[in-house]
């Protein structure tokens, strides 16, 4: 903490930009009413109909085979975020000759010691906040195996079916939120990254993930694709 009166307010205004950048978008997709026609908010009406679908079959081993493809797939970057960090904390141990390796760089180099502890551990925090979520997604989904095992067999309007339908598809989406919150940790992160060179790189690909992240919520082929309800 020593290292942050010497920010200066280049640096300071990066980071503003990174987080408001962050903390705005996930605000947007997640909570605005102007999101909602995202990626994110379309697939949970998909959780809903796959409530359904499950509690109408007797058998559901093809549900069981989902939930466990998308605990996969979160054990994998959970486990990937793992070695990220580990890597992270071993540069931390040799800031020294990161130093001399950004100094040559035409950017300006990470500055001293002090500042290049700090910037990396922007990018640590990116990624332990990824690793939690990552972490809570996966006992979610545990959760949502525990509802799919104990769901009634049913169809809609029979008694019970329309509450318990609602909490597995409540259970699967708050999983998969949370998932998408890590990959977006990761996305930051990766910017993160760039304020060992500058903060003006730092800014840039903050703004650069943004748009990236827009792109994809609300302007991708797969979005027009789940948005086509039959």
């Amino acid at each position: 903490m020593h290292a942050l009166p010497h920010l200066s307010a280049i640096d300071w205004l990066a980071l503003a930009a990174f987080f408001s950048c962050w903390a705005g978008y996930a605000w947007f997709s997640e909570h605005s009413h102007w999101g909602a026609g995202g990626l994110i908010r379309t697939s949970q009406a998909y959780r809903l109909d796959w409530a359904y679908r499950m509690l109408e079959r007797e058998v559901r081993v093809t549900d069981s085979t989902l939930i466990g493809n998308l605990m996969t797939s979160v054990s994998f970057y959970a486990n990937t975020t793992i070695y990220i960090i580990a890597g992270l904390v071993a540069a931390l141990g040799a800031a020294d000759k990161l130093i001399s390796v950004t100094a040559e760089l035409p950017f300006g180099g990470a500055g001293n010691r002090e500042l290049l502890e700090i910037k990396l551990m922007l990018v640590l925090a990116s990624f332990v906040f990824a690793y939690f979520k990552f972490t809570w997604s996966l006992r979610q989904f545990n959760l949502l195996s525990i509802l799919v095992g104990a769901a009634p067999q049913g169809k809609t309007g029979e008694p019970g079916i329309d509450d318990y339908a609602q909490r597995v598809a409540a259970a699967n989406s708050l999983a998969g939120d949370d998932f998408n919150r890590g990959i977006r940790a990761y996305y930051f992160g990766l910017a993160a990254s760039g304020w060992l060179l500058s903060p003006l790189v730092l800014a840039a690909l903050a703004v650069s993930v943004l748009v990236v992240l827009y792109r994809r919520d609300y302007r991708s082929a797969a979005l027009a694709v789940v948005s086509k309800k039959t």
